[in-house]
Order: C-alpha cells, then sequence, then structure tokens
C-alpha cells in the first residue's frame, strides 16, 4: 500500500470517529484495530496490538503523570491557591489595572504549582471576574488575562502537558519540564506588558477606585507566611531536578508530599479535599494512560506501514532547514489548534513531527517547546478553544463569545511573539535544560 493510502486509512477513521463525537483515546484504539488488522496480519497482528499497548503503559516514566495531577488536585481543593491570591491582593495596593496584574502574578505562581492551565482558568475566572465586573473593567483587562495567564501552566513546571509529549515523543522529561521556565517568564513578563499600555491608553479600561492601603509590615508579613512556603514546591519541582538530584519521578513524589506539607502546616487539611483530589487525578491518570496506549500504537502502525519513512521522504525532498521545518511544524499545530483539543493535536502529529526532527537532526527540546507554544495557542483561539469556553462559563451574564475572543486577542499575540522568539533564538528553551546537573 502507498504511503499517501496508508495514512488516509490509518488516520480517516479517527477523524471521523472524533467528528462523530467519540472520546479522542478511544478513537485512536479503534483505528489502531482496524490499522493492525490490515498491516500486521489479521487477528494475530490485533493479539500483537494488545501486547505493545501493555508495554507502553508499564513505564516507570509515566509515574510523574498522577503524581503532578494530584499536586494540583490538592493545591486547589485545600484552599492553598486562596491564600496566595490573597496576599498577592495585599502587596500590589492601589496600582492602576491591579487586579489584571494580580492575575498575571497569580497565573504565574498558580502554573507554576499546579500545571493545569484549565483549572487556572476556572479559579482565576471564578475569583476575579465578579470583582473586576463591579470595578468596571474592560474585557481585555479581565477576561483577557485570565486566560492568557491560564495557558501558562502548559510552560512552566509542573506541566502534565509536558510530561505527555515527553512521554509519547520519547524526549528526557526533566529536560523539557525545565525548558519551558524562561519561555513561560517571557510570556508573563509580555501580558504585564500588555496590561500597562493599554492601562496607558484607555484608563478607563481599569477604572481607578480607593483601595484600603496596607502597612509595609502587613505586606511582607502576608508574603512571608503564604507565598514564601510555596517555594519549597517549586523547589521540589524544578530545583530537585536543575541539581541533579533527583529524576521527574522523584521530584513529583517530593512535590507531592511537599504540598500535604503545606496542608497540614495551614490546617487545611480535610478527608473531603483528599477524596476529590484522589478522585480528580484518577480521572485525568486513567484518560492519560489510555491517550498512551492509543498514541504508541498508532505510531507503530505509521511506521509498519510505511506510511512515516514516506512522509519523511516527502518532506526532506524540499530540502528546508531544521529552522524553516519548524516553523512549518508550528503553523500546524496553529491550524489544528482552531479545530481540535491539545490532546489530539499531539496524538495525530508526533508520529509525524518526530522522525522528520531526527532526520534533520533538530534539538527534541527545542522542538517540545515550541510545539507546548503551540498548544498553548490553540486553548485561546477560536473557534475551539477550550479556555474560551471556561471563561464563557464564568463571565457575567450576557458576555458573548466574540467577546471573549476579542478579548483573548492581544494575549494570543504575545504568545505567537514569545514562539517566534523560541525559534528565531533555541537558547531561549535549551539553556536551562544544559544546566542539569549529571
Amino acid at each position: 500500500m502507498d504511503w499517501p493510502l496508508a495514512i488516509l486509512v490509518l488516520l480517516g477513521p479517527v477523524l471521523l470517529l472524533m467528528a462523530l463525537g467519540m472520546p479522542v483515546a478511544f478513537a485512536f484504539l479503534a483505528a489502531n484495530i482496524l490499522g493492525a488488522f490490515l498491516f500486521l496480519g489479521g487477528v494475530n497482528g490485533v493479539y500483537q496490538l494488545v501486547a505493545n499497548a501493555s508495554v507502553s503503559v508499564t513505564s516507570f516514566l509515566l509515574v510523574p503523570i498522577p503524581l503532578f495531577v494530584l499536586m494540583g488536585e490538592l493545591f486547589f481543593h485545600s484552599g492553598l491557591a486562596r491564600r496566595i491570591f490573597d496576599s498577592l491582593d495585599k502587596l500590589v495596593g492601589g496600582l492602576p489595572g491591579r487586579l489584571a496584574y494580580i492575575t498575571v502574578g497569580g497565573g504565574t505562581l498558580f502554573g507554576a504549582l499546579s500545571g493545569a492551565s484549565m483549572a487556572n482558568t476556572a479559579l482565576l475566572g471564578s475569583l476575579l471576574v465578579p470583582e473586576m465586573t463591579k470595578r468596571g473593567y474592560k474585557p481585555v483587562l479581565s477576561m483577557g488575562p485570565i486566560m492568557g495567564s491560564g495557558g501558562l501552566a502548559i510552560l512552566i513546571p509542573p506541566s502534565g502537558l509536558a510530561v505527555l509529549l515527553g512521554s509519547l515523543a520519547h524526549i528526557d522529561i526533566g529536560r523539557l519540564l525545565i525548558a519551558g521556565i524562561l519561555p513561560g517568564l517571557v510570556l508573563a513578563s509580555l501580558y504585564l506588558a500588555v496590561i500597562r499600555l493599554v492601562v496607558a491608553v484607555d484608563p478607563q479600561a481599569a477604572p481607578p477606585y480607593a483601595v484600603t492601603p496596607t502597612p509595609l509590615r502587613e505586606k511582607l508579613a502576608s508574603v512571608a507566611v503564604n507565598i514564601l512556603p510555596m517555594s519549597l514546591v517549586v523547589f521540589c519541582v524544578v530545583g530537585l531536578i536543575l541539581l541533579g538530584l533527583a529524576t521527574p519521578t522523584e521530584a513529583a513524589a517530593f512535590g507531592v508530599g511537599s504540598v500535604i506539607v503545606l496542608i497540614l502546616a495551614y490546617g487545611l487539611f480535610t478527608f473531603d479535599a483528599l477524596w476529590r483530589s484522589l478522585m480528580g487525578a484518577l480521572r485525568v491518570t486513567v484518560m492519560a494512560l489510555l491517550i498512551i496506549v492509543g498514541s504508541s500504537t498508532f505510531s507503530q502502525l505509521l511506521a509498519f506501514s510505511g506510511a512515516s519513512n514516506g512522509i519523511v521522504g516527502w518532506a526532506t525532498a524540499f530540502d528546508v532547514g531544521p529552522t524553516t521545518m519548524v516553523v512549518l511544524m508550528f503553523l500546524v499545530l496553529m491550524l489544528l489548534g482552531m479545530i481540535m483539543d491539545q490532546v489530539s493535536m499531539l496524538l495525530i502529529t508526533l508520529p509525524i513531527f518526530m522522525p522528520l526532527a531526527a532526520s534533520l537532526a533538530i534539538d527534541p527540546v527545542w522542538l517540545g517547546v515550541v510545539m507546548m507554544m503551540g498548544l498553548e495557542i490553540g486553548l485561546i483561539t477560536p473557534p475551539f478553544g477550550l479556555l474560551l469556553f471556561i471563561m464563557l462559563g464564568v463571565a457575567p451574564k450576557g458576555t458573548t463569545i466574540g467577546q471573549v475572543i476579542v478579548a483573548g486577542l492581544p494575549y494570543v499575540a504575545c504568545a505567537l511573539a514569545t514562539a517566534a522568539l523560541v525559534i528565531a533564538e533555541p537558547a531561549l528553551a535549551v539553556w536551562l535544560p544544559s544546566l542539569i546537573a549529571r
């Protein structure tokens, strides 16, 4: 079978089943069974598919996924997140556009502590949108920063999506997690610059209002009590990997342990919060493992059918350099981000992108960060950006999806600018991972 026909046979059923509403993991499993029957020798091929599937999810490298998810669930359900928000509120004071700045600061911190984009957006939206609306903030400074900051969780460790990407693409997970830090901080800085620019051009976008001054001593005490202890979590997840003292799996375990220590120290432990956190982590982990089963076997079928080699041969025949190829991959992700979710994008593109990257000697960590940027942008691009609908759910009554989309456009521009920087200067992504102690 020619490789274009093989791709159509393997990918066509996936797209059809997803269009009919089947969950992405099951759509890939169904297509894999068909592909195994056609390309691996009938029923015996299906048996081989099952054997390969069990191997794909019994790797110790996958342990960070449930641990990072549990970390985020504990963080939100226990009330630790609200303590950080309250401290930031005292710290910012009467700065024009203060609630928008708090959104970016809180979103960056929450991203470094939870790794969950949708949870970040839902939390920030439920906490801040009602207050911003009451204060007369325009959507570009109320809804926009929340969606932008929510997406930061994809880049800043502990990112569950980064772990999934690294697992599927066989990229060093520790280096990939660390690689997202600098681009994430650059992106957060651009968000702050947008807020400053909007407030300067249109002061009524964030009408000033009286704020009860907080004494400096109280500000410092609030930071010392509610924010600085959170650095324990960041050190356990990021610092231990950078120092070479822990693998990503071990760092994830330390991260969960540090969150539990903080919950107990603040007296926030409840069995209800623990149960909700465990159930949330279980749901996400089962979904992730099903996705890994579908993706790994799909990649094997692409290779066995000759489709992978055919794509690589076709793409490299254009004689383009690594940077141009990465730009083209990013553009593909941008287009896919308009019509499907992030996991589906990974499952469809990785079996094609990674062989291409290997053939052109593209640094996999660099490519991984560029892909994470594309995935993040897809969260807030119409018509199917997931964060758009989460924001619509917490927005004031009468808000339209069009207003939500327009509010997010400046922050999409920031993400595009950051992606361009990462592509033009790979050191922004690969320098920090190069410092990891061996």
